[in-house]
């Protein structure tokens, strides 16, 4: 029974250890719930996409993506410290080695950068951040198998086109229509 129990909390010490490096995936689950972000979790059947309308290319590009989780901060004059904070902090998670970044824009306080983790052939995610200094900020992720830059803007295309519940992304709307 010892030898069980000392084999469980060496696995459990090595697992937990491996895994300490920061991640949007940790930082969107810690924020979920905090007053100051708007969550907003989009599946592939909630963008109401007819498949039989796509191109061989649409349908290949729609069929590598799963889901796109959307956190973003609402500035106001009572959360400015914390604003400046968790900016800081989805800066650094992008600057780790896994978040390649494909191109960034803007200038100052305002911008938005594009990066992807995987190989340029077989991407698993797309992030795209963006900041405007008197709205706040938002961290989009794109998460799919082997998607590629060429699927995702074909992909885009797709959406551009698709009859999406725009209420669902009502939160949004009212964050960036200062």
């Amino acid at each position: 029974m010892k030898r069980i129990l000392s084999l469980f909390f060496i696995a459990s010490t090595l697992l937990s250890s491996c895994n300490d490096e920061p991640s949007l995936q940790k930082y969107f689950v810690e924020k979920t719930e905090n007053k100051n972000f708007i969550a907003l979790d989009l599946s592939p059947n909630m963008l109401n996409v007819d498949s039989l309308k796509l191109t061989v290319d649409e349908n290949n590009a729609f069929k590598s993506f799963e889901k796109v989780n959307i956190l973003a901060f609402k500035l106001n004059d009572k959360n400015k410290g914390e604003f400046e904070t968790e900016r800081s902090k989805v800066k650094e998670i992008l600057k780790e080695e896994k978040y390649q970044q494909l191109m960034k824009f803007g200038s100052g306080k305002d911008g938005a950068s594009v990066s992807f983790v995987g190989d340029t052939e077989h991407i698993d995610e797309f992030v795209f951040y963006a900041n405007k200094k008197e709205n706040g900020f938002a961290v989009v992720r794109v998460i799919g198998k082997d998607m590629n830059p060429t699927g995702i803007v074909t992909l885009m295309s797709v959406l551009k086109n698709a009859n999406v519940d725009l209420e669902q992304l009502k939160p949004l709307q009212q964050m960036f229509a200062k």
